[in-house]
């Protein structure tokens, strides 16, 4: 089984910028497609950005195209998501997930890491 460490969250005023990183340990992701995830409080977990096992293909929810960037580097040890322009509604701990299948659904994911919250201030 995959260990995933998310770190990079934290408070933000609106607009602000924020890197979030989902490490794993060597060439643990290689051939796995990633993803980021997001739960706020008394919600259900939503997808957010995936990005394919060879970096190729990426999917975004519509609200974060042109504000969040997910990418992969070469050694397969670390997926990062850049978030701009934060917003309140942006609020949530934010997971990282690998699985064989690029989806939206968490069901298609195989193992997740354990959460980094993100929080927007207006």
């Amino acid at each position: 089984q995959v260990q995933l460490v998310e770190s990079g969250g934290g408070l933000v005023q609106a607009g602000g910028s924020l890197m979030l990183s989902c490490s794993a340990s060597a060439r643990a992701l290689t051939h796995y497609h990633m993803a980021w995830f997001r739960q706020a409080p008394g919600k259900e977990r939503e997808f957010v950005a995936a990005i394919g096992w060879d970096g190729r293909a990426t999917d975004y929810k519509e609200s974060v195209k042109g504000r969040f960037t997910i990418s992969r580097d070469n050694t397969d040890t670390t997926v990062s998501m850049k978030m701009n322009d934060l917003q309140p509604e942006d609020t949530a701990i934010y997971y990282c997930a690998g699985g064989r299948y690029l989806g939206r659904s968490p069901d298609e994911y195989m193992f997740w890491g354990q959460g980094t919250q993100v929080t927007v201030s207006s």
